[in-house]
């Protein structure tokens, strides 16, 4: 009895150890991969399943931009989790960010596809592959799951994007012709109207009345206009000829000049015609040209003629009221002799007040008032005679004369009395500049003046207000020449003070931005020194050389903050930028440094530390600067397996640790099946 109990014991216990082995046996730790790109360490592809993959994922690698690596074990352990274990099978062999790892439990039934975040698939790519293979691998075809991710991944092969150039293309083909026509169209349109318009511009212009007009229309209204102007020039001809026989060659001198000046100008308008009809071949701009002076020509005979005309009429007028006209003229004349003394009174006032020069346009203003009321009396005188004798044209021209003479003397003593009050004026005005200018001297010897301008401005304007203040004062006074040398000055010392407070503007700002800017560049040169020395096993020259540099320029600028500060603001944003590219450039040096450390057991036995992904180990002493010496020139590209080999990645996979680095991998995903 005793040993049957024994027996059944012995056989309970050889149960579980057996059951214990064939989990043991089952569950599969992250491992190194095999050559080429299936690993089936669960032993379920067979040889020829095997190499049917294998072709297939070479096609994979030689048609697309992405690899796709294969691992085919019992289960997941340690990690158990199949992102995780996949994450760092893929970690610990040094994928590419274009090498994916599909790795599947086949007795765990699940499957994940470790990808590196800066992949060409995204991770909704990813998760629609997974979906895609998870039935066939729950049926256990795992070749067939293996041949669709690798062909989803693929897609197809390229010859999307082929037909998305070549429809591009076809567009931009179709596009260029359709250009290519109605540009063609456009210009023989173009050529079209040109013709017909000749030279007429294609864009009217607003200040050309003739702009809007064909070259036909132009040779139309020139030819209307010369024979009208012609005809006007014919009969203000006839006119004149009988107003001389009844006015005299006197009264209508300015009528004959203004026939005369029309005739002039129909005889250029005769010979620009002429030119038109010869028999030499004129361009096109040419008669354009040319018509449009003779309609031009045409309107200034209209206005001259139209002008005089209306002085003709009113001497007419004048004729026909000549004795009321008379009696008009002898109560103004009369009203201007009380006005005639006060000229030479108001003359002799200035003459008193002022230099000379500053009254020399009316100093004559007397006499020439008195010539004109003399020319008045004789005028009238003759008027009166001719009515008396029946010379109604005679009378008319001499009344004109005389009301012309009057308001000429009129206008005359008046000047004298209106340039005393502008004079007047012009002192006060000046008086305030003075005082405008003594002001803005003061302001000017507040302000900072490095180069000396300032002081330059202000030692030609004190020395103008010199002159202008004599100018302002005693019995020879020049309110004008005051005032125009004052307004120069005022304008010399104005742009003087301009660029003063500008300068003291820029200074101000300058001391409000120096402070944070040095701040601001300490810091960024600290945090570069502190990252450089960190990893000075990796961190090149250039990196080094424009860190001292942003050094000695902080310094620079620490040694101006209080003498110069615009230019410390200067060296201290020189500083800033070039701590900022030393560490884009250390930064850098970092990322291309990406170290293999082989899984040798004398490396964790030399430095007690683990070689894998997850300790410290041998590359953060590199990295560090730590043992530089004893690894100079790491740190470049690393090895990796073709189908019969490991590829070249140059300087790609994944790495635990670096400043600024690419991807990353782990994200949601993975199925059962």
């Amino acid at each position: 009895m005793t040993k049957r109990w024994l027996a059944l014991a012995a056989l309970l216990l050889a149960a579980m150890i057996g059951t214990f082995s064939t989990s043991a046996a089952s569950a599969t730790d992250p491992l190194t991969l095999d050559a080429g790109y299936v690993t089936d360490q669960a032993g379920v592809l067979s040889p020829s399943e095997k190499s049917t993959v294998e072709t297939r994922l070479q096609e994979l690698s030689a048609n697309s931009s992405a690899d796709l690596f294969v691992v085919l074990v019992d289960d997941f352990t340690n990690p158990s989790d199949s992102a995780d274990w996949a994450d760092a099978v893929a970690s610990a062999n040094n994928l590419g960010p274009s090498q994916y790892l599909l790795a599947i439990a086949v007795d765990g039934r699940s499957l994940y596809i470790s990808a590196d975040s800066s992949g060409p698939l995204s991770n909704s790519q990813l998760d629609g592959i997974e979906n895609d293979i998870a039935p066939l691998a729950g049926a256990g075809d795992w070749a067939g799951a293996i041949t669709l991710a690798a062909d989803r991944i693929q897609g197809d092969g390229g010859a999307g994007a082929l037909r998305v150039t070549l429809i591009v293309v076809a567009v931009v083909v179709v596009l260029l012709l359709i250009w290519l026509v109605v540009s063609l169209v456009r210009r023989a349109r173009r050529n079209a109207a040109t013709r017909e318009r000749g030279a007429m511009p294609e864009t009217p212009d607003p200040a050309d009345p003739f702009s809007t007009l064909t070259d036909a229309q132009v040779e139309q209204q020139a030819g209307a206009a010369l024979v009208q102007a012609d005809d006007a020039i014919t009969s203000s001809r006839e006119e004149l000829g009988f107003a001389v026989a009844q006015f005299g060659d006197g009264a209508t001198a300015e009528f004959t000049r203004a026939v005369d000046e029309a005739k002039a100008k129909i005889a250029e308008a005769f010979d620009l015609r002429q030119k038109l009809d010869d028999e030499i071949e004129d361009s096109v701009h040419d008669r354009r040209a040319w018509h449009i002076r003779i309609i031009q020509l045409a309107d200034e005979i209209d206005r001259v003629l139209d002008e005089n005309t209306e002085a003709f009429d009113a001497l007419r007028q004048l004729e026909q009221n000549a004795p009321q006209e008379l009696e008009r003229v002898r109560g103004e004349r009369a009203a201007l002799t009380p006005l005639l003394p006060t000229a030479a009174s108001s003359l002799a006032a200035l003459s008193a007040a002022y230099d000379p020069a500053a009254f020399a346009t009316v100093a004559d203003n007397p006499t020439q008032a008195q010539e004109r009321a003399a020319l008045a009396d004789r005028s009238i005188q003759a008027a009166e005679q001719a009515i008396a004798a029946g010379r109604s044209g005679e009378a008319a021209f001499a009344i004109r004369t005389a009301e012309q003479s009057v308001a000429q003397a009129g206008q005359l003593v008046r000047a004298i009395v209106a340039l005393g009050t502008e004079l007047s004026a012009t002192q006060r005005a000046a008086t305030a500049l003075v005082a405008e200018l003594q002001s803005d001297l003061a302001a000017a010897a507040q302000l900072p003046d490095p180069s000396g301008a300032i002081a330059a401005a202000a030692s030609a304007t004190a020395q103008q207000l010199q002159v202008a203040q004599a100018d302002l004062t005693g019995t020879a006074k020049n309110p004008q020449r005051a005032l125009d040398a004052l307004t120069a000055a005022n304008t010399q010392i104005d742009a003087a003070l301009a660029q003063g407070r500008e300068a003291v503007d820029r200074a101000r700002r300058a001391q409000q931005l120096l402070e944070p800017t040095l701040a601001q560049a300490n810091s960024e040169i600290r945090a570069t020194r502190e990252f450089i020395e960190t990893r000075r096993g990796t961190v090149g020259s250039a990196a080094r050389t424009r860190l001292a540099s942003a050094e000695a320029a902080l310094t620079q600028a620490l040694s101006l903050r209080t003498t110069d500060v615009e230019r410390a603001l200067a060296e201290a944003t020189r500083a800033l930028d070039l701590a900022r590219q030393a560490t884009a450039a250390a930064e850098s040096d970092v990322r291309s440094y990406g170290p293999t450390v082989a899984a040798d057991d004398s490396w964790g036995g030399l430095f007690g530390g683990s070689t894998g992904s997850g300790g410290s180990g041998i590359g953060g002493d590199i990295l560090g600067g730590i043992i530089g010496g004893l690894l100079a020139g790491g740190g470049g590209g690393s090895s990796r397996r073709s189908s019969s080999g490991w590829r070249s990645s140059g300087g790609g996979g994944f790495r635990s640790s670096g400043f600024g680095g690419g991807g990353s991998r782990g994200r949601s995903g993975g199925r059962r099946f």
